[in-house]
């Protein structure tokens, strides 16, 4: 049994080897994805774009839980979940989702409206479930996200007379599952958000409820071609928006050049965003719309509406869908819901003298732990392509 000593000696030593060669192609790899032209990346936005924009993982989340389901990932109360069927303008119906807690309340009321570049096939109510769904565990909240009609078949001002309808119905019917409206928020995400501050804006000159807060997740704010340093930059797709489809969108959606200049769709550009509720707004480092979502804080802030805006270093667009996975996502969720539960019970603080408040990429052990479960989705990925290749052969 002489060998055997040398044997394993070997044995261990090549395997130490081969782990030592992983760990050093992982790294590279992953410093190579965190290298642009636009900017180092943090290894966790590196990793999770390079994964999307090679098509490794399938972002075509469709979530259809029972109909008690928890709040969101980690637990969390339990939820009531109902997807119904409301009128809208034109003797049409439209589906909206529900989740609420269980109780007999009265609870607050967010109205949530989803993004997708305002056009079929590039969001959903399916797409944004996990969000509405968290949003209604983390503050206690009844969230009615609703599917508002799109282009190209449905032009402006459908999607946003369809949400304002939406959110009439909700006052109407509130009392029917608990809901309190005198404490009504509206909250939405890229075309959402758009669509969000433009309810407000609808709810404010229709005489419509009195709309507690909005909160604004990377908002698309204009339709017109203004200077925007971030869309030059940010422009080619890689940050999971695109000129291309920002354009697409513009033309289908608002295809009369005149609908650019109308306030319900380039908020930015309105005469008046007086008597607008507290707002909060969060932009992306890495993102084509960030420059516009800031501009927009700055002239709420000039009508006197209270309004906190929070850039997050070394994301992208999207960036709070992807709370799961990414530290930076979980502190936008965060803050959007302790936002939100300021404003229902009426402790929301805001500055009266406007300024930008900038999040730093995860520091401490939330950059440890983001770097530690970037280096093993990166090793899940690596094996998976070269899996890929080797089928492929």
């Amino acid at each position: 049994m002489r060998w055997a000593k040398p044997f394993f000696k070997h044995v261990f030593l090549i395997s130490s080897l081969g782990i030592a060669a992983l760990l050093i192609i992982i790294s590279v790899s992953v410093y190579l994805w965190q290298s642009t032209d636009e900017g180092r990346l943090p290894a966790k936005t590196a990793v999770v774009l390079h994964a999307i924009n090679n098509n490794l993982v399938n972002l075509d989340i469709n979530i259809r839980p029972p109909r008690i389901v928890t709040g969101g990932s980690g637990g969390g109360p339990s939820l009531l979940r109902e997807d119904l069927f409301i009128p809208v303008q034109g003797d049409v119906q439209i589906p909206m989702r529900m989740y609420r807690p269980q109780g007999e309340g009265p609870f607050p009321i967010i109205m949530y409206y989803h993004g997708g570049a305002f056009l079929e096939g590039y969001g959903s109510i399916d797409t944004h479930d996990n969000i509405i769904r968290s949003l209604a565990s983390r503050t206690n909240s009844i969230v009615l996200a609703p599917s508002y009609r799109v282009a190209p078949e449905y032009i402006f001002p459908a999607a946003i007379e369809d949400s304002y309808s939406a959110l009439d119905w909700a006052v109407k019917h509130a009392e029917s599952f608990h809901g309190d409206v005198e404490r009504i928020s509206v909250v939405g995400d890229s075309a959402g958000g758009n669509i969000a501050t433009v309810t407000a804006m609808m709810a404010r000159d229709r005489n419509g409820p009195e709309i507690t807060s909005q909160v604004l997740l990377y908002p698309l704010t204009t339709f017109q071609d203004v200077p925007l340093e971030s869309r030059e930059i940010y422009d080619s797709g890689y940050y999971l928006l695109s000129r291309q489809v920002m354009y697409r969108a513009r033309d289908l959606y608002t295809p009369d050049e005149l609908m650019w200049s109308n306030p319900y769709s380039s908020p930015l550009q309105a005469e008046d965003l007086s008597d607008l509720p507290p707002t909060l707004i969060i932009t992306a480092e890495f993102d084509p719309l960030r420059d516009e979502g800031e501009a927009y804080a700055e002239r709420l802030a000039e009508f006197g509406v209270p309004v906190r805006a929070t850039r997050y270093r070394g994301v992208m667009h999207g960036f709070v869908s992807f709370y799961e996975v990414m530290q930076s996502g979980r502190y936008g969720l965060q803050e959007t819901s302790s936002f939100l539960r300021q404003a229902n019970q009426g402790t929301l603080q805001i500055a009266d003298q406007y300024e930008i408040q900038v999040r730093q990429p995860p520091q401490g052990l939330d950059r440890v732990r983001d770097q530690t479960e970037a280096f093993a989705i990166a090793a899940y990925l690596i094996g998976r392509s070269g899996a890929d290749l080797l089928n492929d052969n």
